[in-house]
């Protein structure tokens, strides 16, 4: 339910805004995580393959006051539901993008860069996933493992 509120400079009147449940009103007790708006408003969410956008919102619950924290991968792999190779593409999308910073150790979420440093693919129907990725990635693990016969120089 909203309310009218008073008019904004400007004019433009305000809305004031009454929580739908009162009993259960968000309050910041012990932990803190935040998102900022602009990683819905400015394109980074749009810009980010499903995976990435878990990873990232988890990586955010898991960061300290600095955003860092010390998951380790098989952890990060077990609370997301996949496999290494896709946490993997979404860690390296995710640095690609300049929202996270990793040492082998620990991963820092960063603040956010100006802009989103990629966007949808003009015409694309979808950004490849990092689960599309994995399965080209393990396809050709699979190809240069298994080798080509001897004689044979791939044509």
């Amino acid at each position: 339910m909203t309310q009218h509120g008073t008019n904004k400079p400007g004019g433009r009147p305000t809305i004031a805004r009454v929580p739908i449940r009162v009993d259960r009103i968000r309050r910041i007790d012990g932990g803190f995580a935040f998102v900022p708006h602009r990683f819905l408003r400015d394109g980074f969410y749009a810009a980010l393959t499903p995976e990435e956008v878990a990873l990232y919102l988890l990586l955010v619950l898991a960061g300290d006051r600095n955003g860092v924290s010390f998951y380790h991968y098989d952890s990060l792999c077990s609370l997301l539901q996949v496999d290494p190779d896709t946490y993997a593409c979404a860690r390296d999308g995710l640095i690609d993008q300049d929202l996270i910073a990793f040492n082998g150790t620990s991963t820092q979420v960063l603040s956010l860069p100006e802009r989103p440093l990629r966007t949808r693919l003009p015409g694309a129907d979808h950004e490849v996933s990092g689960s599309e990725r994995s399965a080209v990635r393990r396809s050709i693990r699979k190809a240069l493992q298994s080798g080509l016969p001897e004689g044979d120089d791939g044509q």
